[in-house]
């Protein structure tokens, strides 16, 4: 970056050329009095324009929300994959080495907007593991909190967990692996996937031995 803006204190300098970046075309390289100053994304001031005086405040503000905007924009992008949890962009945000206080902001405006809401997404993550990859109430909660979701949030999204109907369904979908095994064998892995999944032991105990009754009647 050129360094003769920095030195003319409270004087105005002139926007004398507006370059797009061949690497990336929402940016343009901004030119004061014929010497490159600085880089910004056109969303950032999409009025900035040849002829535009700017003060050396005017151009500290123009760059304080150019990195918010990119802060923003990579935000949108790692939200585009899935929901995420606040904790996950806070995380995903520090890893590309965006301030902390811009990071504030950015969550502030994703709220704002209803893209990021972790009691939603605590909701929707117990729905997706109880349709695709049960879990007992054990291990949600352990996931849950790993993505940052307090504590009074997790027990509303599990108040109304069947844990013992999710254990049978998640059981019955995998007993034809034990099927033709001697009980103590067909026992002992069977209530090893549940207690794996996270379901307590009075729970995969009756679960159990429910589908050995099943499999007895039916051979």
């Amino acid at each position: 970056m050129a360094k003769k803006w920095r030195q003319h204190g409270c004087f105005m300098l002139t926007v004398t050329r507006l370059e797009q970046q061949k690497k990336n075309p929402l940016r343009v390289n901004v030119y004061l009095d014929g010497e490159f100053a600085f880089g910004i994304s056109r969303a950032a001031a999409p009025w900035l324009a040849e002829g535009n005086q700017l003060s050396q405040q005017k151009i500290i503000d123009l760059q304080d929300k150019d990195h918010f905007e990119g802060a923003y924009q990579r935000a949108i992008n790692f939200l585009s994959y899935r929901v995420r949890s606040e904790k996950e962009i806070r995380q995903n945000l520090t890893k590309k080495e965006v301030p902390e206080d811009v990071i504030v902001r950015v969550l502030d405006r994703l709220r704002g907007a209803s893209l990021v809401n972790d009691r939603e997404f605590a909701s929707q993550w117990v729905d997706n593991r109880v349709r695709f990859k049960p879990r007992g109430k054990r291990a949600l909660s352990s996931e849950l909190f790993q993505k940052g979701i307090n504590n009074e949030i997790i027990e509303d999204a599990l108040s109304e967990l069947d844990e013992e109907k999710l254990a049978y369904e998640c059981a019955r979908s995998k007993i034809n692996k034990y099927t033709g095994l001697e009980e103590k064998t067909f026992q002992k892995k069977l209530s090893g996937l549940l207690t794996r999944r996270g379901f307590p032991y009075h729970i995969t105990k009756d679960v159990v031995g429910s589908l050995w009754k099943e499999i007895e009647k039916e051979s």
